[in-house]
C-alpha cells in the first residue's frame, strides 16, 4: 500500500513546452510558393525558395546568432540542408559581398591591389633625392636626429645629425649647407607627409629652387622605399659598433656614411663613389689608380653613368616582376564612386584594437590622382591626409538582395535648428579650465567621433550620468551584481542610466539626446537637449 502511494514526478519542468521549432522564414518562402510554385526541378526533400524571398532568407541565414556573418561556402552549406533553387552560389556570393557589416569588420586575405609602379630612373646623380628622419636616438653630443638623404641616382648618402627634429625652414637650411654646395641644386625632392614637408613654408623653398616636391600617399612608405631601407641599414651598422656606448653613435656617423657610400649597391652593380666620383677610394697606398687625363676622365664618367641607367632600368623591372606575384591589378575607380577605407594605420579614439572595424566609411572619391593613389572626401574629425594608396581601399559593392543601410536623418528641433542623435559618451579628457567629451553619434561610423567642450552641453544631467557610470564600472568590475532584470543601465548601450523617472529599471530607455548644429561636424555646437 505503501508503494501505491508514492508520487512519481516528470524530468521536465511543467512550464517547459517541447515541441518542434519552426521559422518565420519558412512559412514565408511556402506563401510565395503560391506565386511561383517549385518546378521539380531540384533535389528531393528540399524546399524550393522563390525569387521574392531569396533576399530575406540569404539574410536570415547570413545573419542570424546561430550563423553570425559565416563566409560563401558555409552560408551557401547552412542554406543547402533545407533549402534550393538554381541560382542559390551566385546570389549569396552577390550578397555576401555587399553585406555592410562583413566589409566593415572583416579582414582582406586577398593579395593587395595595385601593380607596382617604380619610379622614373634620373640620368645624373643628385638630380632627384629623397630625405627622412631617424628619431627616437639616445642623447649623443647634443643629437638626437638623423636627417637621411639619399640620391636614388649612385644610391650615395648623406647622414646629417641636427640637434632635434627640425622645422620646416630649418630642414632647408641644412639641404644648403650640407648638400647643394656640394652637388648643387635638384630636380625633385621627395619625402614623407611629414609636418617639415607639407608646411608652406617648404613648398615655397622648393618652388624658389625650381625642384619638384613629390610626397608619399597616406600611411604607404613603399612609395619612398630607397630612404627607408638606408634606414635601416643605419640602424643595423649603429647597432653593430655602438651597442656598448649608445651615446656615442653621433661619433660614429661619419664612418657610417662613408661605409656604405664604398659599398658595392645590388642596383648598379658600383659602389656609389664609383657612380658619383668616378673613382673608389683606395683602402691600400696599392690600390691607387693611375693618373688619366680630363677629357679619359669624363669619358668614364659618362660611360659608368650609361651603364648605371641600365642597371637601374633592369633592377626596376626585375623588382616590378617579383612584387605584381603578390599583387593584382586595382579596379578602375572613378570620381564619386563610394569605397572603404583600411583603419590599419587610423587610431580609433574609444575602440579597443581587437575590437575595432577593418575598414572604415564609405567615403565618395574626390579624384583619382593617378593609377594607385586616389583622394578621399573625408569627415573633418578624422584630421589625416585624405590621398591614399589603392593597396588600402575596396570599393562598395551593392545588390538588391542586400539593400544598403539608409543613412540616418538629421533630427529636427523644436527651435527649428538641426540636431544629430548622440549614441554615447565614451571618454573625457581635461582642456584648459575645462573638459571635452569624446561624443559617438549615432547611425555614424568611428571615424565621425568627435571631442566636445563640456561648456556647450546645457543638459548637466548627461555629463553628471556619465561621471556616475565612471564611477560605479570600478566597484561593478569586482562585483557580479547588476540593475533588476539583468539588464545594464543606459539607453541604446551608452554608459549610464537615464535620469528621466519615465524609465523604469531594468527596461530599454526610449531617449537620446541631440545636439543643435548648423552643420554635421566640423562647427561649433550650440548646446544640448533631450528629444
Amino acid at each position: 500500500a505503501s508503494d501505491r502511494e508514492v508520487e512519481f514526478s516528470t524530468i521536465i519542468p511543467a512550464s517547459c513546452i517541447v515541441g518542434s521549432i519552426t521559422w518565420d522564414i519558412t512559412n514565408k518562402v511556402l506563401e510565395a510558393q503560391q506565386q511561383e510554385p517549385d518546378p521539380g526541378t531540384g533535389p528531393p526533400n528540399k524546399i524550393f525558395v522563390p525569387t521574392s524571398t531569396r533576399g530575406p532568407l540569404i539574410h536570415w541565414a547570413h545573419t542570424a546568432k546561430f550563423s553570425i556573418h559565416p563566409g560563401l561556402g558555409r552560408t551557401i552549406s547552412l542554406i543547402r540542408r533545407t533549402f534550393w533553387w538554381p541560382s542559390m552560389y551566385r546570389d549569396v556570393k552577390e550578397y555576401i559581398s555587399a553585406c555592410q557589416v562583413c566589409a566593415r569588420h572583416k579582414s582582406s586575405n586577398q593579395p593587395p591591389q595595385g601593380l607596382l609602379q617604380p619610379l622614373p630612373v634620373p640620368h645624373r646623380p643628385w638630380s632627384h633625392i629623397a630625405l627622412d628622419f631617424v628619431t627616437g636616438l639616445p642623447l649623443s653630443k647634443g643629437f638626437t636626429v638623423i636627417l637621411t638623404i639619399v640620391d636614388r641616382f649612385s644610391k650615395a648618402c648623406h647622414l646629417v645629425p641636427p640637434k632635434s627634429l627640425p622645422s620646416s625652414t630649418e630642414t632647408a637650411n641644412l639641404l644648403i649647407k650640407h648638400l647643394f654646395r656640394l652637388h648643387g641644386l635638384p630636380n625633385e625632392i621627395l619625402s614623407d607627409r611629414g609636418p617639415q614637408f607639407i608646411a608652406r613654408v617648404w613648398t615655397d623653398f622648393a618652388k624658389h629652387l625650381g625642384a619638384k616636391v613629390s610626397l608619399t600617399s597616406g600611411f604607404h612608405p613603399q612609395t619612398n622605399g630607397q630612404v627607408e631601407r638606408m634606414n635601416q641599414e643605419l640602424e643595423a651598422m649603429l647597432r653593430c659598433i655602438c651597442s656598448s656606448n649608445p651615446a656615442g653613435w653621433s661619433v660614429q656617423l661619419p664612418w657610417v656614411e662613408y661605409a656604405h657610400n664604398s659599398h658595392t649597391s645590388s642596383s648598379t652593380g658600383q659602389s656609389t663613389f664609383e657612380v658619383s666620383l668616378g673613382y673608389q677610394p683606395p683602402l691600400f697606398p696599392s690600390d691607387s689608380a693611375s693618373s688619366t687625363s680630363v677629357p679619359q676622365f669624363l669619358r668614364q664618367a659618362r660611360r659608368i653613368w650609361s651603364h648605371t641607367r641600365a642597371a637601374l632600368q633592369r633592377t626596376a623591372e626585375r623588382n616590378r616582376r617579383i612584387a605584381d606575384r603578390h599583387r593584382h591589378p586595382a579596379p578602375a575607380y572613378t570620381q564619386g564612386q563610394m569605397v572603404w577605407l583600411s583603419s590599419r594605420d587610423i587610431k580609433l579614439r574609444g575602440y579597443n584594437r581587437k575590437f575595432s572595424p577593418r575598414f572604415l566609411g564609405p567615403f565618395p572619391m574626390a579624384e583619382v590622382l593617378g593609377p594607385v593613389s586616389v583622394q578621399l572626401d573625408l569627415p573633418p574629425s578624422m584630421k589625416i591626409h585624405p590621398v591614399f594608396h589603392v593597396s588600402l581601399l575596396k570599393p562598395v559593392v551593392s545588390s538588391p538582395l542586400c539593400p544598403p543601410v539608409a543613412p540616418p536623418p538629421p533630427v529636427c528641433l523644436a527651435d527649428g535648428s538641426l540636431g544629430y542623435r548622440m549614441h554615447r559618451i565614451l571618454d573625457v579628457r581635461s582642456r584648459g579650465r575645462g573638459r571635452q567629451f569624446l561624443v559617438d553619434w549615432e547611425g555614424y561610423g568611428p571615424e565621425h567621433r568627435e571631442w566636445i567642450p563640456g561648456s556647450w552641453i546645457e543638459d548637466i544631467s548627461l555629463i553628471r550620468d556619465f561621471e556616475a557610470s565612471r564611477g560605479s564600472s570600478s566597484s561593478a568590475s569586482s562585483s557580479s551584481a547588476g540593475p533588476p532584470g539583468g539588464i545594464p543601465w543606459g539607453w541604446g548601450g551608452a554608459l549610464s542610466r537615464c535620469a528621466s523617472i519615465c524609465c523604469e529599471f531594468g527596461q530599454p530607455c526610449v531617449h537620446r539626446w541631440a545636439w543643435h548644429s548648423s552643420q554635421l561636424f566640423g562647427v561649433p555646437l550650440i548646446g544640448a537637449s533631450r528629444i
